[in-house]
Formats: C-alpha cells, sequence, structure tokens
C-alpha cells in the first residue's frame, strides 16, 4: 500500500487590495520587480479595481486632511488647474 499523498503547500492567497497596496507603492518607488509580483496576484480587472479603491480613499483622506474639496485635491495631484465641481470637464 503506498503512502497517502503529501498535499503541496499553496502559495500564498493575495487580495485584491494586498495586490493595489504593493502595485501603486512599488510605482511610487519605481520598483519593476514588485510592479511584475503584484500584477502576478490578481486578474487586470480585480488590480484595477482595487487601485481605483485606493486611489479614492488616499484623496478622500488627503481632502480631509487639507479641508478642502475632494476635486480641488484630485486636480493638485496630478497637476492640473483647479475645477469648479458642477463643471462638465
Amino acid at each position: 500500500m503506498a503512502p497517502p499523498a503529501v498535499p503541496r503547500p499553496r502559495p500564498p492567497q493575495h487580495n485584491i487590495f494586498e495586490a493595489a497596496a504593493v502595485y501603486v507603492t512599488a510605482c511610487a518607488e519605481d520598483d519593476q520587480d514588485r510592479i511584475d509580483e503584484a500584477t502576478r496576484w490578481v486578474s487586470p480587472e480585480a488590480l484595477m479595481f482595487g487601485v481605483n479603491e485606493l486611489a479614492c480613499r488616499a484623496v478622500i483622506a488627503l481632502a480631509r486632511e487639507r479641508d478642502e474639496p475632494v476635486h480641488t485635491v484630485a486636480h493638485s495631484l496630478l497637476g492640473l488647474p483647479s475645477q469648479d465641481a458642477g463643471s462638465s470637464h
């Protein structure tokens, strides 16, 4: 009788928010190896969702810290002129 098969250890599972945090941090630090690693953890769609969620949360937190409107902070971070919230552009 053969001994029971030993299950292989599974690689660690990463969630979309962990992947997004690593991806964004790696982009900020220009670390291509970590960028590549994070992109392998989840699907491109899931990574995009996580990055979007991180961006939204970061802009909201920074707007609260600065006591400025969210749209003003978003434009500022991207080096764009601030626009009125009601503007179509």
